[in-house]
């Protein structure tokens, strides 16, 4: 029975860890992607305050919670289970495989959304440098993933 246990709170953790993750990367991502428009704002010559700022990046990240966090939590279940299947061949390389997997699923729900669909609505994906700190935001969050599930199972 203890053994049982055991593993219920291995799994119950790695739920845990997963869902940290994603809570990371959809942050860092809303985050980021309301920064880009109210710099996109103060180039046209709005003035923009610190509450404006915080009043707008708190109500884009309720907001874009209804569709884009469960599109991060898709890419991110689909990429970190990729990369824990490459693990199998290239073990040594688990961090940078974790690591890319979470930017390439970032940078996948863009595509996929602009392809499928021709829009992209998540404005600061449309350019190449949006994209890569939204695929830094997938990366982040990857890599906190990846680091809690080493300590755990080191320790």
């Amino acid at each position: 029975m203890i053994e049982g246990k055991t593993i219920i709170y291995s799994l119950l953790y790695r739920l845990g860890i997963y869902l940290l993750a994603v809570a990371i990367t959809y942050l860092l991502a809303s985050i980021s992607a309301t920064q880009s428009v109210v710099s996109s704002l103060a180039t046209m010559g709005v003035q923009v305050g610190l509450a404006d700022r915080l009043g707008m990046t708190l109500q884009d990240i309720a907001g874009m919670a209804g569709l884009f966090l469960p599109m991060v939590a898709f890419a991110l279940l689909f990429a970190f289970l990729t990369a824990a299947l490459l693990c199998y061949w290239w073990g040594q390389w688990r961090v940078a495989l974790y690591v890319l997997a979470g930017a390439v699923g970032m940078v996948t729900i863009h595509l996929t959304l602009n392809l499928a669909f021709g829009v992209t609505p998540i404005a600061i994906a449309r350019s190449s440098g949006g994209l890569i700190v939204q695929a830094a935001a997938g990366a982040i969050g990857a890599y906190v993933y990846i680091f809690l599930l080493t300590r755990q199972q080191s320790g």
